[in-house]
């Protein structure tokens, strides 16, 4: 059984041995050989958001809530993290910047659609995007190598693809419901 508390110790632990997301992403995929019972600790998914579970300067986990066929455009986390899907789905696009570009654009470079019980770590200078194709809502533990909130973070808005400053409140509020 999925004991909330705990894993949020192990979390803590994990970091103090090993700051990169390698152990933390072993224990996300020890949660998530089990979804249903993460899904059961944490309650069954009713509304969208970003529901902090634990924040220090060192470590965030969130409850993040996508509502159905919602769009994230690129971001970056300026930090390790590392997802865990517990129901639903997530369509994670992987974006590369245009060498010498003065705007600082991007362009695509992969993608990984994660499923129930999938997990992905994901390197401090990763930049993605994120959809939930489905529609219903899709619930993942996000667990980040630092102060998800605090963190100095870039965006690349939809249009243009040209790199801005991200904003934490903009990101809250797109979850409200």
């Amino acid at each position: 059984m999925f004991d909330l508390e705990n894993f949020i110790e192990d979390c803590k632990s994990a970091i103090q041995k090993d700051p990169t997301h390698c152990t933390v992403a072993d224990l996300l995929r020890g949660a998530m050989s089990n979804p249903s019972d993460v899904m059961t600790a944490l309650g069954e998914p009713t509304s969208s958001g970003l529901n902090t579970i634990y924040k220090s300067s060192e470590l965030t986990i969130l409850n993040v809530v996508w509502k159905p066929e919602m769009v994230l455009m690129p971001h970056d986390h300026n930090m390790w993290a590392t997802i865990g899907i517990y129901t639903g789905r997530e369509d994670n696009v992987f974006w590369r910047r245009i060498k010498d570009d003065p705007q600082g654009r991007i362009e695509a470079a992969g993608a990984k659609a994660l499923a129930t019980g999938d997990v992905a770590p994901l390197g401090k200078d990763v930049i993605h995007s994120v959809i939930n194709p489905i529609p219903r809502l899709t619930g993942a533990l996000h667990i980040y190598g630092g102060d998800f909130f605090e963190a100095e973070r870039l965006e690349w808005e939809a249009e243009g693809l040209t790199e801005q400053r991200f904003d934490p409140e903009v990101l809250k509020a797109r979850f409200a419901d």
